[in-house]
């Protein structure tokens, strides 16, 4: 009996790993300085996570620039593996990037996807900053966006925010836990609701502690911001706790969603130095 208890736990402890794992992203590359730069940035984060694949991803717009293409992601490839070692892979496909993305990512089941976003100019602003907000909003993948100005730093304290509300149905447990499993970090969840942002209700201690429940494996510690400015008191939280990733959950109709709107999406991505990943519930 202890034996067949034995190996039923190792059953369910790699059934378990499975779960929280990731097991792909998928970094698109169009050569451009932001894309490069995000690819750099994702080789580094998970180069500790060797069940990791890291898709190297060109979309070509012409068929006869494939073998260039190709090419092109050998070379970028040997250059991000000097010095380390990381589950590297590449795809060269030939159609709309957006859409081919899409599709890619669903069929493979991609965990995230990382994309690069730009500040220098607003032509550069159009195309390459439009896509990576376009992705920000699909449903079925977290999308990392790596600022133009984004420093590589080990990922050790990432902020989730949260406006407490329903936290069981919209808080997307899964893809946030694979992250959090993925760089061992530390978990700052930060309420953004103004309507308790001196003292909390009954009903919102309740959430919160179904939040402390859900992450309880990453011991989390809770904070609250006043609300007079969202991405202003995120960005100021930030750098007072030294975080190096933020979450947020895309939630329509809430505060949460106005996070991801035009406005506060681009001053967080344009503007800031930390990486974003947008989730959805």
């Amino acid at each position: 009996m202890h034996f067949i208890l034995n190996v039923a736990k190792k059953h369910f402890i790699l059934l378990y790993n499975k779960l929280i794992i990731m097991k792909l992203v998928i970094i698109p590359v169009d050569f451009s300085e932001s894309s490069l730069n995000a690819a750099k940035y994702g080789v580094k984060i998970l180069a500790a996570s060797p069940e990791t694949e890291i898709l190297l991803y060109h979309v070509c717009d012409k068929p006869d620039s494939y073998d260039n293409r190709m090419e092109s992601l050998e070379k970028l490839k040997e250059e991000l593996l000097i010095n380390k070692s990381a589950n590297v892979t590449l795809l060269s496909e030939t159609g709309d990037f957006i859409t081919e993305l899409e599709k890619l990512a669903r069929h493979r089941e991609a965990d995230m996807i990382i994309m690069g976003i730009t500040n220098r100019s607003a032509l550069a602003q159009v195309f390459v900053g439009n896509n990576a907000l376009k992705m920000a909003e699909n449903k079925f993948c977290p999308v990392m966006i790596i600022p133009a100005n984004a420093e590589y730093n080990e990922i050790k304290n990432v902020l989730l925010a949260t406006d407490l509300k329903n936290t069981n149905s919209t808080t997307p447990s899964s893809p946030i836990k694979k992250i959090l499993t993925a760089f061992n970090a530390n978990l700052h969840i930060v309420n953004v609701n103004s309507e308790h942002y001196i003292a909390l209700s009954e009903t919102f201690a309740e959430e919160r502690q179904k939040l402390a429940d859900m992450f309880a494996d990453f011991n989390p510690e809770f904070y609250f911001l006043r609300l007079y400015d969202v991405d202003e008191a995120i960005e100021q939280f930030a750098r007072d706790k030294s975080i190096d990733l933020i979450i947020t959950i895309q939630k329509e109709h809430s505060v949460m969603h106005k996070l991801f709107n035009a406005g506060h999406l681009k001053k967080l991505a344009y503007e800031s130095t930390i990486p974003v990943i947008a989730v959805h519930e």
